[in-house]
């Protein structure tokens, strides 16, 4: 299955199937999200209106890591494998990546300001996931900055394998140290702690936000392919000679 994958040719019909299926799952679940989130889910006895920013910003964040998990298990892949389409897998998911861990570092202030009266506390999590967005950056630089592509992508890779011992420190961070985050109230051992009224919503949001990544993944992924293919064709045809002919005056 693996070989069906990671075939350019194979990829790309899987893709062009793939890709449209995302965004309409994307539009579909975030309406449903969104709706819910916004209308029918209640407020909470203690943070009020302000919990509804949580539609928002926990599926950012677990997209965050998420995508960041995603880049480094294709950065192995391209390791031991030397698939070069798990490259340009991971290279593709680092600005949705970014983009991501920026929404739940911004949605996150602007949810502590009326929650823990501050924009910003250098909690454990908070600095963590700060780490993480510098860390995509560093991602993305590389690629930008080697203009070898051979080692670009070795550079890439290793930055890729070291930075993903930050992710367990931000899920395990409000158990590890004191912090402002309240513990798991989801992914718990004896069940999530959050009514099914919120908890729906929410996960119809996170639904909407992996499908968006998907979505933007595979769209990348086809116009580098469609690039490189461009590039190969410019490099391999022959130039033509131009022929000047001068009349007679």
């Amino acid at each position: 299955m693996w070989s069906r994958f990671s075939n350019p040719a194979k990829f790309e019909e899987m893709a062009r199937i793939a890709g449209p299926i995302s965004l309409g799952l994307f539009i579909v679940t975030a309406l449903i999200g969104l709706g819910g989130g916004l209308f029918y889910s209640p407020q909470d006895y203690l943070q009020g209106e302000a919990v509804r920013m949580m539609y928002v910003h926990v599926p950012a964040a677990w997209m965050a890591m998420g995508a960041y998990s995603f880049i480094a298990v294709m950065s192995l892949v391209a390791f031991v494998w030397r698939h070069t389409l798990a490259d340009i897998a991971a290279r593709s998911a680092a600005l949705p990546g970014a983009v991501f861990t920026a929404l739940a570092l911004f949605t996150g202030a602007v949810w502590g300001k009326p929650t823990w009266g501050a924009w910003w506390v250098w909690d454990a999590r908070l600095t963590s996931m700060l780490i993480l967005l510098f860390t995509y950056f560093g991602y993305m630089a590389i690629w930008q900055s080697v203009p070898e592509q051979v080692r670009a992508a070795r550079f890439a890779r290793i930055l890729a394998l070291v930075g993903f011992i930050n992710i367990p420190i931000i899920k395990f961070s409000v158990e590890w140290w004191n912090s402002l985050h309240q513990p798991a109230s989801i992914l718990r051992a004896d069940g999530p702690t959050i009514h099914p009224t919120m908890l729906l919503p929410l996960f119809a949001m996170i639904i909407a936000y992996t499908a968006l990544f998907t979505w933007l993944v595979f769209l990348e992924m086809r116009t580098s392919l469609l690039r490189q293919r461009i590039e190969k064709h410019s490099i391999r045809a022959p130039s033509r000679p131009v022929n000047i002919s001068v009349g007679d005056e």
